[in-house]
């Protein structure tokens, strides 16, 4: 029987079928394990109910590493715990009896340096880009002070093995076991010699160099309506705007995320489930 003695919920409002399954599950801990307590800030456990999406926003909101168990509402799942609503309380029954084990997920931080100063700083689970969505930006790409790769293209995009059936995956990179504590390197839409993704083990430091784009200021962002055309991003949620001569650095994150796994080989069935293999 697992030793964990508290759980709360995260899901969207917005969401009809999430705040169903959260009144359904409610009831059914009350009846099963009334000692197991729902509670506001740190629980044990944390039941994400909805997408992919809805995942990385619990993952970058709570930071004490809870149990994470993903009950899939959405359309991709792969960072479901369990992909069907009709095995939720099921698999919640093999979580009081202790019958699941605990895979942590390695996180990226992301630190933007201008002239030498830090101007942000962000953490992700699945990858961080920078982009020029409507043009071209040159870019260097350093690996342990090392420049080993140019691109002029629409951007580069760096990838933890978690993100590699996200965003990495939509352009050719490589699917990799999510366990693994790697960064994927991809270049987006370069206009030289296409060229491979490449994946460098987790203790390694990548940098970006932000070498030059031309200004259109075509786009802006929200909340201060600036114009932009080079953006940074983590998990596509947090978002800064880069200059020409501004440097991204990116590593291994101090704490990671923790998911709940029920099932031996869960991430190759998901795999061979999405692709249709065998």
């Amino acid at each position: 029987m697992t030793d964990k003695q508290t759980f709360a919920f995260f899901y969207r409002k917005s969401m009809p079928e999430a705040e169903s399954w959260v009144k359904k599950i409610r009831i059914w801990i009350r009846k099963k394990r009334p000692d197991f307590k729902e509670v506001g800030i740190n629980p044990d456990f944390l039941f994400v109910l909805g997408g992919d999406g809805t995942v990385l926003e619990a993952a970058h909101r709570y930071r004490k590493e809870p149990v994470i168990v993903s009950l899939n509402l959405g359309n991709v799942g792969f960072l479901s715990s369990v992909r069907s609503s009709k095995n939720f309380l099921s698999v919640l029954e093999k979580m009081f009896k202790g019958a699941y084990s605990e895979e942590k997920r390695m996180l990226l931080s992301i630190r933007a340096y201008r002239k030498n100063k830090k101007v942000f700083e962000t953490e992700s689970l699945n990858e961080a880009a920078i982009q020029n969505p409507l043009g071209m930006v040159e870019l260097e790409v350093n690996i342990e002070d090392h420049p080993f790769q140019y691109v002029r293209g629409t951007g580069v995009l760096v990838s933890t093995a978690t993100g590699s059936t996200a965003f990495n995956l939509s352009a050719h990179g490589p699917v990799v076991m999510p366990e693994m504590e790697c960064m994927i390197i991809t270049e987006l839409l370069d206009h030289n010699i296409p060229t491979p993704s490449f994946v460098v083990t987790g203790d390694k430091v990548v940098r970006l160099k932000v070498l030059n784009f031309r200004k259109h200021g075509l786009l802006s962002l929200t909340k201060t309506k600036k114009p932009v055309d080079v953006v940074l991003s983590g998990d596509s949620n947090s978002v800064f705007p880069l200059e020409p001569g501004d440097m991204v650095e990116i590593r291994k994150a101090e704490r990671y995320v923790k998911f709940a796994v029920f099932e031996k080989n869960y991430f190759l069935k998901s795999v061979q489930e999405k692709f249709s293999f065998g």
